[in-house]
C-alpha cells in the first residue's frame, strides 16, 4: 500500500480526498472550497452533493460532507434529495468527517442539526468517523450534532451568519486535526 504523504491509501483510491457540500447560497460551497485549500497537500475533489452520485463516494477513502441547518432544525434542499442513496450506501472502508453550517443565534435549539442527522445516517452505515470539534466558543441552546458526551459537536460547527470572523481559525484547525488523526489509524 504506497503512502501519500502520510496517509496510508489504497493505490486504486490513490490519495484523493472527496468533499460533498449542499448549498442553497454559497456558504456551505465557500467553506467546502476552503477546506480544500487547507488541504491542498493532498489530492482532493470537490462535489456538489446535487450532481453526485453514489458511484462517487466509492473513489474515495476519506470523505468530507458539508451540509447547513434550515429554519428548524432542516437539511439543506439538495441532500434532501440525495437523502435515499445516503441511507443506501455503505461507508465501511472509509473515513469521514462532517462539517456544518447554523445560526446559532437566529435558530440557537436547532444549531447545527443537519449535520448530527447526516452523522448518524452514515455511522450507522459503517462510516469511521473524524474530526469530533469542541463546544466552546459558541452559545447555542440544544444541537442533535453533539456527541454523548456534549462536550464536542460530531464535525465542525461554522457560523457564518453570527461568527464569520472565527472560521477560517476553526477550518485551519480543524484540517489539521483531520490529517492527525488520519496519520494515527
Amino acid at each position: 500500500m504506497p503512502k501519500c504523504r502520510g496517509l496510508n491509501i489504497e493505490e486504486n483510491i490513490v490519495g484523493k480526498i472527496g468533499i460533498f457540500f449542499g448549498s442553497d447560497e454559497g456558504n456551505t460551497e465557500s467553506i467546502a472550497h476552503r477546506i480544500a485549500e487547507r488541504l491542498s497537500a493532498y489530492e482532493v475533489e470537490i462535489h456538489d452533493i446535487a450532481e453526485a452520485t453514489q458511484l462517487d463516494f466509492s473513489r474515495y477513502a476519506i470523505i468530507l460532507l458539508g451540509i447547513s441547518t434550515w429554519d428548524f432544525g432542516q437539511i439543506q434542499s439538495d441532500w434532501e434529495e440525495f437523502w435515499p442513496d445516503a441511507e443506501q450506501m455503505r461507508y465501511d472502508n472509509q473515513w469521514v468527517g462532517l462539517f456544518g453550517l447554523g445560526d446559532q443565534f437566529g435558530y440557537g435549539d436547532f444549531f447545527v442539526d443537519a449535520m448530527g442527522v447526516l452523522h448518524d445516517v452514515i455511522k450507522a452505515r459503517g462510516a469511521k468517523i473524524i474530526g469530533h470539534w469542541p463546544t466552546e466558543g459558541y452559545e447555542f441552546d440544544a444541537s442533535k450534532a453533539l456527541t454523548p458526551d456534549g462536550n464536542h459537536f460530531v464535525g465542525l460547527a461554522i457560523d457564518e451568519d453570527q461568527q464569520a470572523e472565527l472560521s477560517d481559525n476553526r477550518i485551519d484547525q480543524w484540517c489539521a486535526q483531520l490529517v492527525e488523526e488520519i496519520k494515527a489509524r
